[in-house]
């Protein structure tokens, strides 16, 4: 077909397009028709509103000059010619409206291109989400990092040192569960805060404006337990306080009530301990009135309960009752990176405490970081709290350690005493930290952060006995 078919065609199909047009201007959508050289030939009714326009205004002008005039930005019609295929693209029109636009070309029979369609759809609120979602996906993670630093701050507020992943994994799955009623049993060597971590918990929990009642099972004498326990009435028996007493099952209402050292209850008192557990009700001695607490219950215990359980030591209803979630608190030597921060903190409360500014030498710090310290957190805060008040001088130096340490380190480490110098054991004292540190940390810089020192100092040393 030549050309003067094809405008007889076109003319053809101008002649018909009042049908075609009533159908057009039936659609909802913003459809633009224009030649390959960009005038506008045909619109829907919906176009001109879209770009703020009469729609009749825009047939015969050209999409090149609305373009110059600001009406909207980029154009279909050259991408299409360009492309020769169906083209999106975000536009923007004179008033900020994003618009979702798409051309596509049509051919003649001779495949020719000789018209270009438009339709497009508003995204500019779609758009207005998408980067509302984007800011507050950036905010929501500024504030986990936010909540995050807060939470790390409150672990030291609280007197909790969490360095280390372990305690990490202790801190975080106390704060887990702390949300809810659940029985906790914390496991761990005596001395490891299993106490300060059980009212981290109840601070954490909805009951944390209810009391926190500490009952440390290995302390109260078997026979005493149960008025200590429950209480009792008045007249119960002879000494007896004639207004009666409460217990400290009772104190524990609306608030949470730890079992400290629970592996020490004796069978008599693991009976009644477990009925009211269970029950969570019981009778004062002497008494007749049943009294009902509310209370969420966590225990702990230095013992292993499942070989008490075996030996028929401790109950095994009782036990299962107790371990709903069990915690096993790491002793100190397994976190060493709790060490020093423990010991700086420590020594700053000691300090403001007693009026006395301290500071630890290097040597000294070095020599705590190589200790077990069988008796943990405990034993550690105990020596702090004694070498601020024991030691002459503003910086604590090695040989202001208690002299049973001093032994105690070389026995920890298998030292010969026989025929050497302090300076060489030592310096024995620091080769063996620093290969200790060098299998678990894979970076000088890690092992400078964990023991407390500058990176410089560890090459120099690491250096001196051959470790680099």
């Amino acid at each position: 077909m030549n050309k003067t078919g094809v405008a007889d065609n076109l003319d053809f199909h101008t002649e018909k397009w009042n049908e075609y047009e009533a159908i057009l201007h039936s659609l909802k959508d913003d459809i633009l028709v224009t030649n390959t050289d960009g005038i506008i030939l045909r619109v829907s009714e919906v176009t001109g509103s879209i770009y703020g326009v009469k729609s009749d205004d825009l047939i015969g002008k050209s999409v090149y000059d609305l373009e110059k005039q600001g009406l909207f930005t980029p154009l279909a019609t050259p991408i299409v010619v360009k492309n020769r295929k169906k083209t999106t693209f975000v536009q923007t029109t004179k008033d900020g409206k994003k618009l979702l636009v798409t051309g596509i070309p049509v051919f003649d029979v001779n495949g020719e291109l000789f018209r270009i369609v438009s339709y497009s759809h508003d995204v500019t609120e779609l758009l207005e989400m998408e980067k509302y979602l984007f800011q507050m996906s950036d905010e929501m993670e500024r504030v986990k990092s936010e909540l995050e630093l807060m939470r790390n701050r409150n672990y030291f507020v609280e007197g909790i040192i969490a360095n280390s992943e372990q305690m990490r994994k202790v801190i975080n799955t106390s704060l887990q569960i702390a949300e809810v009623d659940v029985n906790v049993l914390f496991l761990g060597e005596s001395g490891v805060g299993k106490s300060l971590i059980a009212r981290f918990i109840h601070n954490k929990s909805p009951r944390r404006n209810g009391p926190f009642i500490e009952v440390n099972c290995g302390t109260i004498p078997e026979q005493l337990f149960e008025t200590e326990f429950f209480g009792y009435e008045s007249g119960s028996f002879t000494g007896a306080n004639k207004k009666g007493k409460m217990g400290l099952a009772e104190l524990a209402e609306k608030g949470t009530l730890f079992l400290d050292e629970v592996g020490e209850l004796s069978l008599a008192n693991q009976v009644k301990v477990l009925k009211f557990i269970q029950e969570k009700q019981f009778y004062r001695v002497g008494g007749t009135t049943v009294k009902q607490v509310d209370f969420r219950l966590i225990a702990a215990t230095n013992q292993n309960l499942e070989e008490m359980v075996k030996k028929k030591t401790f109950r095994e209803d009782l036990y299962f009752r107790l371990n709903v979630v069990p915690i096993t608190i790491p002793p100190l030597r397994e976190r060493p990176e709790d060490i020093i921060p423990l010991i700086e903190k420590v020594l700053q409360q000691f300090a403001k405490k007693y009026n006395r500014k301290k500071i630890i030498h290097e040597d000294a710090m070095r020599l705590l970081l190589s200790m077990e310290w069988q008796g943990n957190v405990r034993e550690l805060i105990n020596l702090i709290e004694r070498l601020v008040v024991t030691s002459s001088r503003q910086v604590i130096m090695r040989e202001d350690l208690p002299e049973a340490y001093l032994t105690r380190l070389a026995d920890e480490l298998s030292f010969q005493h026989s025929g050497r110098t302090l300076k060489e054991m030592l310096e024995d004292y620091e080769k063996k930290i620093l290969l200790r540190a060098k299998k678990r940390y894979k970076k000088q810089v890690e092992i400078a952060k964990a023991l407390g020192v500058s990176q410089p100092s560890i090459v120099r040393k690491l250096k001196k006995y051959g470790l680099e």
